[in-house]
């Protein structure tokens, strides 16, 4: 072995071997060859031991090195007792662990990807056709036409305006830096405050609102709050037709305080309740309007407040969404 470890004590011991089987073959032949044959038998061993060590560190070193190529295999059930086995399982801790977190980063950026091309088409869509109408509005005489096509203009900005609002909230709660301030409020008016930017549309489209409020207090911050609500009020308006009803309930245990919003529309399909909080998921009764991360918007910002929120839906039977704000960690 050409290690300065290894090598250098054999030179040591074979020195000190020497020296004293000299000393005892001038006193009595026997002592001096006892003495270089313990000499001789204790660098043996020595160099067979170090040897298997030296052996068993470099299969480790050379393990490392197909680790940083990204091979994680590692076999540890021919483990002995001994600092080297103690060695080799904190190494398939550590490995194991970096197996995972790779793992998990392969999924982030394929997670990202698939964002990003979704975002894309999202935004697209309103582009193409402000372009398209933009182009029209140029050569267009016409006053009424005009205020047509800048009606259209319009309310496609408003609309890449809202995906990307909805989208840099989204953002800030998967990255843990969305501000939440610990308040105590009312359940009658987060709901007042959530209603109220529908109620035009409600009254355009000749829907009722039904409330039972039985009042509790919530904590949390009451902005994020409502935002997660109005997720909720806004896809349960979009799914109801002219006439329909909206109805918001509330209830108390002395686990958690409860809101019910529920629907009389055209309800979702068996097949598509799994995914209604995923991102950029369209069902099967979705609206050409919609764009898919309004109730994954409300699960994120429910879920930073220890509030869960499921769905039940008939087809052609409405929709019914419960929200839970649990009270404490369980």
């Amino acid at each position: 072995m050409k290690n300065r470890e290894f090598y250098l004590p054999v030179i040591i011991c074979a020195v000190i071997t020497a020296v004293l089987s000299s000393i005892c073959f001038k006193s009595d032949i026997i002592s001096g060859v006892i003495c270089a044959a313990l000499g001789l038998a204790v660098i043996c061993v020595f160099a067979v031991y170090t040897a298997k060590r030296y052996k068993e560190i470099s299969r480790l070193n050379d393990y490392l090195s197909l680790v940083c190529s990204g091979n994680y295999e590692l076999d540890i059930e021919n483990n002995a007792e001994g600092e080297l086995s103690v060695l080799k399982n904190n190494l398939y801790k550590v490995i194991t662990r970096l197996k995972t977190q790779n793992e998990v980063i392969a999924e982030d950026k394929t997670y990202l990807a698939d964002s990003l091309a979704d975002i894309s088409h999202q935004l697209k869509t309103p582009l193409t056709s402000m372009l398209v109408v933009s182009e029209l509005l140029e050569n267009e005489t016409d006053a009424s036409k005009r205020r047509e096509f800048t009606q259209i203009i319009n309310t496609q900005c408003e609309k890449m305006s809202w995906l990307i609002q909805t989208l840099l909230k989204l953002s800030k709660l998967d990255a843990g830096t969305a501000e939440m301030n610990a308040e105590s409020f009312s359940v009658s008016d987060v709901i007042e405050n959530s209603l109220a930017p529908f109620m035009l549309t409600m009254d355009l489209k000749n829907i009722s609102v039904k409330k039972s409020i039985n009042e509790f207090a919530l904590s949390g911050d009451k902005n994020w709050t409502a935002e997660a609500l109005q997720n909720i009020i806004k896809n349960c308006i979009e799914h109801t037709a002219d006439g329909g009803t909206l109805t918001v309930s509330t209830d108390e245990t002395t686990v958690f305080g409860r809101i019910v919003i529920s629907d009389n529309g055209c309800g979702i399909a068996k097949e598509d309740l799994p995914y209604v909080f995923e991102r950029f998921y369209h069902g099967k009764n979705s609206s050409s309007e919609s764009v898919g991360i309004g109730l994954a918007l409300s699960k994120a910002i429910l879920n930073k407040e220890n509030a869960a929120v499921s769905v039940t839906s008939e087809e052609g039977g409405g929709t019914e969404f419960e929200i839970k704000f649990y009270k404490s960690v369980i």
